[in-house]
């Protein structure tokens, strides 16, 4: 069953400026610039105010009408984004064999290199997306500490470490080491 219109509103806070252009979205707030390419799925995105905008889907079966919520989300975290900010952290697990990481900055790459993984003396390199930037927590052990304004990027360099991690070849449920997310959370805090 086709609906004639579905809509939903995303409300845009004080400080924040949003600029849409034929569906290419430009979020701007105090922690940066943040831009997203919505040309792929068909929808009206408008501005009714200052403060809000509105995501239409004309004549959209079930499937087209779900991309609303998809874009309001898109827009929303385009919006914490810059104004505050993403952080994973992600925390050592081992049962022998201490996992160690070193932090390389070359020039506008960050490569994270996990060393000692179940013993192993191969040397993991995973690098990081433009924007993040990580760092070893000092007041918890075993901990890193991934930051940025779009979570895109955030998640997968978190996703990137936790992937190369993976045991291969032996009883998952034994051997549970690797790095994983233990908490998702936004740079500046809310009181």
């Amino acid at each position: 069953m086709k609906h004639i219109s579905k809509d939903d509103i995303v409300t845009i806070p004080e400080g924040v400026t949003v600029d849409i252009k034929s569906r290419q979205i430009t979020v701007t707030g105090p922690r940066g610039t943040l831009k997203r390419d919505l040309r792929h799925i068909q929808m009206d995105i408008q501005r009714p105010s200052k403060t809000e905008i509105r995501v239409i889907v004309w004549q959209g079966g079930r499937k087209h009408v779900a991309c609303i919520r998809t874009v309001c989300s898109h827009i929303s975290n385009l919006i914490t984004g810059v104004t505050k900010g993403f952080e994973y952290k992600m925390r050592f697990v081992y049962a022998h064999f201490p996992i160690s990481a070193n932090i390389d900055n070359k020039g506008s790459e960050t490569i994270v290199e996990i060393r000692n993984f179940l013993g192993e003396k191969v040397v993991r390199k995973v690098l990081m997306h433009p924007g993040v930037d990580v760092i070893q927590s000092t007041n918890v052990k075993d901990e890193l500490v991934l930051t940025g304004n779009d979570i895109d990027s955030v998640s997968q360099s978190a996703a990137s470490i936790q992937q190369i991690t993976r045991v291969r070849n032996k009883d998952i449920r034994k051997f549970l080491d690797g790095v994983y997310v233990s908490s998702k959370d936004t740079i500046v805090k809310d009181n």
